[in-house]
């Protein structure tokens, strides 16, 4: 307006009046004017961007082949990295199911957002990124596993597994009420999330959507169309499977060897009819079979009965067990995957149906990694890399370049602002999480040069000790307490399945206290501390009623 009073004034100088270049000025300033009036108005009326996140439980990297290890096929998971980001350094800050989705909630280490381990509560009433989306106007939803007792906070829809969920006829809780759907587990999840897509949602707001698979979680009971995929499938073990854990004591000591510890009826469905196999969890299988319906025992009993006879006439022991072990748990594992897969591109090909691709955000990832046979185990809570490590794909066509590659440490912690800084929402000061949405989008490239870890379980399943622990790009050191006082060191480029502890070798005794030094002010940074430390441990313990 004022460069236009200001021309007004320059053609009436000295009283004289050019009135075609007036005009003709004016008309170009006005047009200017009202075409910068409505790029303003675009951006404050444009519509949020919409957020669908997806998580499975216990999904590997190893196990998408977008990460390329071989392992099977997922080209719906692949999709969203074809068409968005990769991250191959992405981690989480507590490799246990509810810590870690507690964290990703609030943006939060474990020992800030009191949800250290699977035994103590979490607190709903506590600030979480889905209750700012509901402030802000989205339309939200949490469908699937949780893993965090107590009625969701910050939803507009929920319908969530109670605890672990079951793989046939599950029960969920529908906003407070319990329900029994027929049918199998990740299928079941799939429609529910399609259906408050498509039915129950309010089209008029964005919307954001936790869709949230039990797959492939314990006991990696398959869905009847996969259950002879693999079948003719050879898998390799990988070349540490034998680990003597050498240097690594706490390593040695713990309960999640494929060998040893892998239950033939829970974990591998040898149920066999005659109930000569007599394990520790066979009655815990039993009832998750009981839940079948006879149709679907029918088609279980005919693929699992010959492989169940064939294994009781081999009589293995020894390496042939350990070996035939890992098999089984690979075929089935991997199976359960392939279900998670098929619901992935259902979701995607309705956001492309029903024109919501181009403005909806798309994250697949799972609560923490795997092992699938790295040092002879199963399971995950160590801070090595493969239970440390979580897959992550994004995609955004806005802003995301196909193809897009991010090789920087990201953590859980991470989602929560995230998801804010995407929404136009102010992230919360206390989020220790930071918005990664200039780094993949490539607009900034500093980011964090090393990430904290912590592990709080113990004594319980799997006696894996209790550790924290700090990793940089390419150094990790860990500290095992409580029973146990011993500090390991890794040169993860040098040796990346971490056999070689190389604590107190006198060639790293520079990068040993450089990483003590790290490890204090992460600690310091994170308001994490060896008092608070204690006051957790004495808090587990009273829960479990063990003596201090």
């Amino acid at each position: 307006m004022k460069n236009l009073i200001m021309l007004k004034k320059m053609y009436y100088r000295k009283g004289k009046v050019n009135q075609g270049a007036l005009f003709f000025n004016l008309f170009c300033l006005t047009l200017l004017f009202a075409s910068c009036q409505t790029k303003v108005d675009d951006k404050k009326t444009e519509q949020p961007p919409n957020i669908i996140f997806i998580m499975s439980d216990d999904h590997a990297y190893q196990a998408i082949s977008a990460y390329d290890n071989g392992l099977n096929n997922t080209p719906n998971i692949d999709r969203i990295a074809n068409e968005g980001a990769l991250f191959t350094k992405g981690y989480v800050n507590n490799s246990i199911c509810a810590p870690s989705r507690a964290a990703m909630l609030t943006g939060k280490h474990s020992h800030m957002n009191g949800k250290v381990d699977n035994i103590l509560p979490f607190d709903w009433s506590q600030d979480n990124f889905a209750k700012h989306l509901q402030t802000a106007g989205y339309e939200t939803a949490l469908i699937g596993k949780i893993h965090l007792d107590g009625i969701p906070q910050g939803f507009d829809y929920s319908n969530v597994l109670p605890g672990q969920g079951q793989y046939y006829s599950p029960e969920f809780i529908e906003n407070g009420i319990k329900k029994t759907y027929l049918g199998y587990i990740t299928q079941v999840t799939t429609d529910l999330t399609l259906d408050w897509l498509d039915k129950k949602r309010d089209k008029k707001k964005p919307f954001m959507v936790m869709y949230h698979q039990k797959a492939p979680h314990r006991t990696w009971m398959p869905e009847e169309k996969y259950f002879t995929l693999f079948d003719d499938t050879q898998f390799t073990p990988p070349d540490n499977f034998f680990d003597d854990y050498e240097g690594r004591p706490a390593a040695a000591d713990q309960e999640m060897g494929i060998y040893k510890d892998m239950d033939l009826v829970y974990d591998l469905k040898m149920l066999d009819k005659e109930k000569e196999i007599k394990t520790p969890y066979r009655g815990m299988f039993q009832r998750q079979y009981d839940r079948m319906t006879d149709e679907q025992k029918k088609a279980w009993d005919a693929y699992y009965d010959p492989i169940i006879k064939d294994f009781k006439s081999k009589n293995l022991e020894g390496k042939d067990l350990a070996l035939w072990k890992y098999q089984r748990y690979m075929q089935d594992y991997l199976r359960t995957i392939q279900s998670v897969d098929d619901g992935v591109g259902e979701v995607l090909d309705y956001l492309k149906e029903n024109g919501l691709e181009e403005n909806t955000i798309v994250v697949y990832t799972s609560d923490q990694g795997f092992y699938l046979g790295e040092h002879g185990w199963f399971d995950k809570r160590f801070m090595y890399e493969e239970s440390f490590r979580t897959p992550i794909l994004m995609k955004y066509p806005k802003e995301i370049k196909a193809g897009t590659k991010i090789n920087n440490l990201i953590q859980n912690i991470d989602f929560a602002p995230t998801f804010l800084d995407y929404a136009n929402v102010d992230v919360p000061k206390d989020m220790q999480g930071e918005s990664f949405r200039k780094l993949v989008s490539g607009e900034a490239s500093e980011w964090r040069d090393a990430i904290y870890y912590t592990y709080y379980e113990y004594p319980a399943e799997h006696k894996v000790k209790r550790h924290y622990g700090i990793r940089t790009d390419r150094y990790k050191l860990i500290h095992f307490y409580y029973d146990i006082d011993v500090w390991e060191l890794y040169d993860l480029e040098q040796d990346s399945t971490e056999m070689n502890n190389l604590y107190d070798n006198p060639e790293y005794a520079s990068v040993q206290e450089n990483m003590h030094k790290q490890l204090q002010d992460l600690r310091k940074k994170y308001g994490d501390s060896d008092e608070l430390t204690q006051q957790n441990l004495e808090r587990f313990l009273d829960a479990k009623g063990i003596e201090k």
